[in-house]
């Protein structure tokens, strides 16, 4: 069932679980988009800034326009980078951005787009704010195909009657919803690939409480009895045939990218 009512505010939290896993895809991601040095850039639902922070350090923006609509969020973001970054950050819905036509040469959504409310407003608004020739691009969790990080839990919890808590919009997040997004935004040159990343924790317990803190599966931790919560977390263990040293998880996104005409 979607649940319309996921945020994200904390963004020390957020960091833990997921903060990390967007860094991994995210280099690959800015390798495959191929958006040169020097431009500018707005990244659309930066959350914390793991990917802003990465387009800074990688990319060399002259400018970048960083959005997002948790005030919380943002105040993590405004701390993780050095003063004299070049970037501004603003709270801000995805589908009303408060820039001009054509203001930037790049414009991407990282683990975002099955959140936007109308995934074609979205890349819409994408579209308005990118110069002709600019880059419009997004990556997304495989969510419908099992490839969000916490696949596993889900999967696990479902056999227990407990189905999971989608984004409103997950279906666009597959590869096929995400070039029809882009072709119908008249988009040229679109392209897709999946990206499959894997994350290395220090021990099983280590990769569940980094899950704990997710605002998808928090609260249906807090309303399990105790009982069931520890036979969910036996479950998983299972699943994963996690031992007592480090566990390997791994996770696989959708990517799009797309030129402005």
């Amino acid at each position: 069932m979607a649940d319309e009512t996921i945020r994200f505010d904390d963004g020390a939290s957020y960091e833990l679980m997921m903060g990390r896993w967007s860094l991994l895809v995210g280099e690959r991601f800015l390798d495959w988009i191929g958006v040169p040095n020097g431009v500018r850039w707005l990244d659309i639902g930066c959350g914390n800034g793991a990917f802003t922070e990465l387009v800074v350090e990688r990319c060399m923006p002259s400018d970048v326009q960083a959005f997002d609509p948790s005030a919380g969020q943002l105040a993590y973001a405004r701390n993780r980078l050095p003063a004299g970054a070049p970037v501004t950050w603003t709270e801000s819905d995805a589908m009303r951005l408060p820039v001009a036509d054509a203001a930037s040469d790049a414009a991407v959504m990282a683990l975002v787009l099955f959140f936007v409310p109308e995934p074609a407003v979205g890349v819409a608004e994408m579209c308005r704010a990118v110069r002709s020739g600019g880059v419009v691009a997004a990556y997304h969790w495989d969510i419908l195909g099992g490839g969000f990080p916490l696949a596993d839990i889900g999967a696990e919890m479902l056999k227990l009657g407990i189905p999971p808590r989608l984004p409103p919009s997950v279906e666009a997040s597959t590869i096929d919803a995400s070039m029809a997004l882009w072709q119908e935004a008249g988009l040229q040159q679109v392209r897709t690939c999946q990206i499959t990343v894997q994350r290395r924790f220090d021990s099983f317990d280590d990769y569940w409480n980094s899950a704990a803190t997710s605002n998808t599966l928090r609260p249906m931790f807090d309303a399990m009895p105790t009982d069931r919560r520890e036979l969910l977390k036996a479950n998983v263990l299972r699943r994963l045939q996690a031992g007592d040293g480090p566990l390997t998880v791994s996770a696989r996104a959708n990517a799009v990218s797309g030129i402005k005409p």
